[in-house]
């Protein structure tokens, strides 16, 4: 079967995408879980067994409540900053006068990763660690069936009630006796979200009939996302939230028993990151946010959930007697102990389970003095010592626990790794057949496929299958699937391991071969071929360093640096010294250029004037030096380096520097928000300069009209001002301009549809079919513009810039071919990644990108939107690359097909080394931290690619190249 090199570079990718989606379930399961919740209530263990016969401790139960009423606010994305620091001081003084009282006990909860909502609520309520699946699931949470604090509670006869962040509600659904959702996804609303939490507050604090009450605020979270932690909004709303805090804590207080008090817990789920986004709570001096639900389990009376892995906090029960507080870490010790045992097969050698036992008989030998009326000095020391023990002994099992908090599905790993390694392979064999000038080749489908090989293949697959399957201990998603899925995957495998086979032995064969001609090749390796080589490699072992990951921006920006600089030698080469060695390559090559020149007049080239650029390079050496052409194209590599240069000073980003202050932030500050209103007027103006000129004349209209939307939107949010506006405006959701922007969003994009289906169903016209893919590339840019904050809206006017000026004077002139150019269009669409100011955490993703325009949750747009948001770089440079290798008309016609294919190569190599390296790392310190995040957003960059490659494929619709020497 012949293929053309796009479809199969497509196809490809596309199972590459289900290798790479299989990696991920196998690499993001579901945590190590105990026992279900419904066998969890089991008794509780009693005191340890003091040494001697005749002697037995008479506390079984579990210990009485340690308070009557508890009240937990949960105020989304509170910073530690924000309670301990200056702004505490000024925006929550109630608060801050109640910790410097000593009155309370103060800490700083660590959150490891993942720091989004609805993992944060689970760590909170059940103890576990969650894993990174749960970011996959936050936007649709479902119920909660872990043992948890709210099951125990309400198992207990516990009346609880909530209000705020409807997730609780899907995760513990039936549990509350009184409850008030809202959706915590619309990020625009800032006020309604918590007015609908505080309206219940003055009835239900007079009541009598609850014993929890649980309150959680999204409005500060909210401000966050939408304008950052230096907002003007943040100070409103913290002194919001202290006077709440300070009428709950006066309730509480009056209505306290001198017996029984009650206790008021305010925490956050999570940090909130210099861009407004989701980080992790680390400061010095803190404990674990896991060890909140076994504090709360043991306040309240009730077990510790059987899957939590955190500590109780002593501080809080330090008022109570010694043996009151050994009873308490007994508790807590039993049951990490526990935990270890159901998941640990040699948990009898671990040093906290040692550590356990050693601090178990000590107990027992402070439990017999204890009995026997022994209250000296010694009890009391004993006691300490006891208790430094069964601490010690708890940080070890935690620390055991948290190691081991989801086990790896290594079946289905494997199973990924080896269709992803499969496909990466075919790709390199099939280099020089779909980069040649036909770029289609002849796939034997028919020999491999009906083998005696393909067959043993498969069923010795099938039987592994069957062998791992049914001796497999831990659950296994691949097991889990129907045979018929299975076998067919298998049968995958086994094809791509024939076609692999055929495609290396018709290589041997043809290296047999005597050579067809006897001209001797004179093509040599270029310095740029030298540095997308070395380029490429280096960033791809740099993967196996977590530093490098963190710091992987650097890495893109020394490469676009690099390029530049080459890019700068060979203009200068074929500018200066390629014409004085050779007189007669000026002359041929101006007959060449005026032949493209004659039919580039009737084609509308991608960049008007390209004649200009062309010229410039051809003419002779008199004519160059009058022409401005030249010294353009010398000093573009050296603008482009000015432009990154400025771009990298606009969002720190990383971990290293992060922290530094960034020109975006000076912009973002409340005082410079008249030089960010100019500074985004300007950044439209020159968005709508450079794409109006490849648009007709009813989508330049649209890009006005929905620049100006777009200006208006963020006046509306109040991240800008208009000129004329004075005093304060009141800010709203944006929800008209944002969706008046669509409009013309989607008008552009039909515009250039409707133009693409003529091109390829109506008439072959590649003058249409280039008017509409700059339609549509350009109904992307506004898009883009919308989503974008406007800070940030510099960088897509410097991607366009560059554009603009690499294909006007340097890919033109020189001449490069289309693997080249796709490798530069890749190199850059990754840089733009960074200089967008994301990273490889999870932290940067800007959610609320995927909220424009909307007044409710919408899944699919939501995820849509946040995910074009956060590749737009990428995305931006891929289109812009089929524009430009579409539109230019002196090219092979086959170059759409050539950069189709190595724009899936180049994606294909990092994801396959990358799983390689993640595989081998799967234990390293930083996994979770370092390593996983960077392997989702290559997994979601892996998707994004292959619907890139299918568009090019789309649009690559002429089956008879013409090779155009």
């Amino acid at each position: 079967m012949r293929l053309r090199s796009g479809v199969f570079a497509s196809s490809c990718l596309l199972v590459q995408a289900l290798g790479v989606a299989l990696f991920l379930r196998g690499f993001f399961p579901v945590p190590v879980r105990s026992v279900p919740r419904r066998e969890a209530r089991a008794d509780p263990p009693a005191e340890p067994a003091p040494p001697g016969a005749g002697m037995v401790s008479n506390w079984t139960k579990i210990p009485p409540p340690l308070f009557k009423k508890v009240v937990i606010v949960l105020i989304d994305a509170l910073r530690d900053d924000f309670v301990f620091g200056s702004k505490g001081k000024q925006f929550m003084p109630y608060t801050t006068q109640v910790v410097e009282k000593g009155t309370s006990y103060s800490f700083i909860a660590e959150a490891k990763p993942p720091t989004v909502t609805m993992p944060r609520i689970k760590a909170l309520m059940t103890g576990s660690i969650p894993g990174f699946i749960d970011v996959v699931v936050n936007l649709n949470s479902p119920a909660l069936l872990d043992d948890n604090l709210i099951w125990q509670a309400k198992t207990a006869g516990k009346r609880i009630i909530f209000y705020g962040d409807d997730t609780w509600v899907k995760l513990f659904p039936k549990h509350f006796v009184e409850y008030d959702g809202t959706t915590s996804f619309f990020v625009s609303d800032f006020t309604e979200v918590d007015d609908n939490v505080t309206r219940h507050l003055d009835r239900v604090l007079k009541r009598e009939d609850w014993d929890l009450l649980i309150l959680h605020y999204l409005g500060l979270d909210h401000i966050g996302h939408m304008t950052g932690p230096n907002s003007p909004l943040v100070g409103p709303k913290l002194r919001e939230m202290d006077n709440i805090l300070k009428k709950i804590h006066i309730s509480l207080l009056s209505k306290e028993e001198a017996s029984l008090p009650n206790l008021l817990v305010v925490c956050g789920d999570h940090g909130m990151s210099e861009t407004g986004s989701h980080a992790p709570l680390a400061q010095p001096e803190h404990v674990q946010q896991t060890d909140l639900a076994s504090t709360l389990a043991i306040g309240l009376g009730l077990p510790i959930s059987r899957n939590s892995v955190g500590n109780l906090i002593l501080p809080v029960v330090g008022g109570k007697t010694m043996r009151e507080q050994l009873r308490f870490v007994h508790l807590n010790g039993f049951q990490l102990s526990r935990l270890l045992q159901e998941n640990t097969p040699a948990y009898e050698k671990d040093p906290g389970y040692e550590h356990f036992k050693i601090a178990e008989k000590s107990h027992g030998n402070w439990i017999k003095l204890y009995l026997e009326g022994n209250n000296s000095e010694i009890l009391l020391n004993l006691g300490k010592k006891v208790l430094k023990q069964y601490l010690e002994a708890l940080k070890i099992l935690s620390s055991s626990l948290s190691k081991q908090v989801a086990q790896y599905d290594m079946y289905s790993m494997m199973v990924g790794t080896v269709i992803i390694m499969e496909v990466l392979l075919l790709l390199l064999l099939s280099v020089p057949k779909a980069l040649s000038k036909r770029a289609e080749f002849e796939v034997p489908l028919s020999p491999p496929l009906f083998s005696l090989l393909f067959y043993l293949m498969c069923l010795m697959l099938c039987a592994i299958h069957v062998i791992v399957c049914t001796s497999a201990e831990s659950l296994c998603y691949f097991c889990s699937m129907s045979w018929l899925t299975a076998l067919g995957v298998m049968m995958l495998i086994s094809a791509l391991t024939c076609g692999i086979l055929s495609a290396i032995a018709k290589i041997f064969e043809n290296s047999r071969l005597p050579p067809k001609s006897p001209i001797v090749s004179n093509s040599s390796w270029s310095e740029i071929d030298v540095l997308i080589l070395a380029g490429t490699i280096g960033h791809v072992l740099s993967l196996g360093a977590s530093s490098f990951i963190e710091e992987e921006h650097q890495t893109w920006y020394f490469l676009i640096n690099t390029l530049c600089l080459v890019l700068c030698q060979e203009l200068c080469r074929n500018t200066f010294l390629l014409k004085e060695c050779d007189p007669q390559h000026s002359t041929n090559v101006k007959q060449n250029f005026d032949s493209i020149g004659e039919t580039s007049e009737c084609k509308n080239i991608d960049i008007p004037a390209a004649s200009n650029s062309k010229l410039g390079k051809a003419t002779s050496s008199s004519e160059l030096i009058k022409g401005s052409d030249k010294w353009m194209s010398l000093a573009t590599p050296w603008i482009i380096l000015i432009c990154c240069r400025l771009l990298r000073s606009l969002n720190q980003t990383g971990v290293q520097w992060a922290h530094r202050p960034d020109f975006g932030h000076w912009l973002t500050s409340s005082e410079h928000k008249s030089e960010l209103s100019f500074l985004a007027a300007v950044s439209l103006l020159m968005i709508f300069f450079l794409v109006q000129r490849r648009c007709s004349l009813v989508s330049k209209i649209a890009m006005a009209l929905g620049l100006l939307g777009v200006y208006s939107y963020r006046a509306a949010v109040g991240n800008v001002v208009f000129p004329w506006q004075h005093g304060g405006k009141d800010i709203s959701k944006g929800i008209t301009e944002a969706r008046f922007v669509y409009v013309f969003v989607l008008g552009i994009l039909f515009t250039g549809t409707k133009d693409l289906l003529k091109s390829q169903v109506i008439s072959a016209n590649s003058s249409t079919k280039s008017t509409g893919l700059w339609e549509v590339y350009s109904g992307l840019v506004l898009l883009a513009a919308l989503l974008f904050r406007p800070h940030n809206l510099p960088v897509l006017v410097f991607c366009l810039l560059i554009q603009t000026m690499m294909t006007k004077y340097i890919w033109i002139p020189l001449k490069f071919d289309a693997a080249q150019i796709t490798i530069m269009h890749y190199w850059f669409g990754q840089a733009f990644f960074y200089f967008q100011g994301n990273s490889n955490g999870i932290a940067t993703v800007d959610i609320s990108a995927g909220f424009v325009g909307l007044d409710s949750y919408v899944e699919i747009p939501a995820i849509l939107l946040t995910a074009f948001a956060t590749y737009a770089g990428p995305f931006l440079w891929a289109i812009h690359l089929l524009c430009y290798l579409s539109s230019e008309v002196s090219r092979n016609s086959a170059a759409v097909g050539h950069g189709c294919f190595c724009y899936a190569l180049m994606r294909s190599i990092p994801v396959a080394i990358y799983i390689i390296l993640v595989t081998g790392l799967r234990y390293h310190l930083f996994i979770w931290s370092v390593f996983s995040p960077k392997l989702l957003y290559e997994g979601v960059h892996v998707f994004i690619t292959a619907a890139v490659c299918l568009f090019f494929t789309a649009m690559d619709q002429n089956h008879s190249y013409k090779v155009q020497d």
